[in-house]
């Protein structure tokens, strides 16, 4: 029995930024991605950045108390609790992901301020029902009261057009006024972008690369704030990714907000 772990993204996410939580099989194929789209890592690390500034902005600007994280991928920080919960130390946040490795490193994404929560679920995406009704959500968080859903870096992996959009349809219907969907995904307007999601679906983890008009679809029913849909180091950008230049960058995203 072959008992050689595949790739896993989570995994391939984690030593592209950097970490040591992965297999051979994972740095193998990286390395093929990297390859295909030489600036994967760049990207990656931008992509991080403009989470960061997302989950500011929706608890700095948007006074959202309650986040629901998935894809949350191996810790890596600033994690998305110890963001918002540097804005607001009372933020509650339940972080979601399907790689039992992340379940191994759960603990390090438990460590809460004392006015705030974090709990975990291993759970997949797909499972929403799962998701909403997990004791670990429901115990965290008041579904009465806002939300922001976060799902960063994890669309591409659903290819379907159709099941994107019943999934985050599921996830947002339940949730009132004033909830938020922050969300990032590989662009189809960068060739590099659509290399590597090649790669990754040579690789045994189908991916889709979607064009602006795909994302901007995705926020259906959603109010998505300025500056809308766009690549993610132009999405309030600081300095630092003001001076990034597109080519280097490989998703796109936008923050969208419920408003009735």
């Amino acid at each position: 029995m072959n008992s050689t772990p595949r790739p896993h993204a989570a995994r391939i996410y984690d030593y592209l930024l950097g970490g040591k939580d992965n297999f051979a099989a994972d740095r193998e194929a990286a390395a093929s991605i990297v390859e295909a789209a030489p600036s994967m890592p760049v990207s990656m690390r931008v992509n991080r950045r403009y989470m960061v500034r997302a989950a500011r902005y929706l608890a700095g600007e948007r006074g959202i108390r309650q986040f629901l994280d998935i894809g949350t991928g191996i810790p890596t920080s600033p994690n998305l609790h110890e963001v918002v919960q540097q804005a607001a130390p009372q933020s509650r946040v339940v972080y979601v992901d399907n790689d039992p490795i992340v379940l191994v490193h759960a603990r390090a994404l438990l460590n809460t301020l004392p006015d705030g929560a974090v709990a975990y679920i291993h759970a997949d995406l797909r499972d929403v029902r799962a998701i909403l009704s997990a004791e670990e959500l429901t115990r965290t968080l008041d579904l009465t009261q806002p939300v922001a859903v976060s799902l960063i870096a994890i669309a591409q992996f659903v290819v379907d057009e159709d099941e994107i959009h019943r999934i985050i349809d599921a996830l947002m219907a339940p949730l009132p006024t004033g909830s938020a969907l922050a969300l990032s995904t590989v662009t189809a307007h960068n060739p590099q972008a659509v290399r590597a999601a090649q790669e990754y679906a040579a690789r045994g983890i189908p991916a889709k690369a979607r064009t602006d008009d795909e994302v901007r679809a995705l926020f259906r029913g959603l109010d998505l704030v300025d500056p809308g849909v766009t690549l993610v180091h132009r999405w309030r950008p600081d300095e630092e990714d003001a001076a990034v230049e597109d080519e280097h960058v490989q998703m796109s995203g936008g923050v969208a907000v419920k408003t009735g």
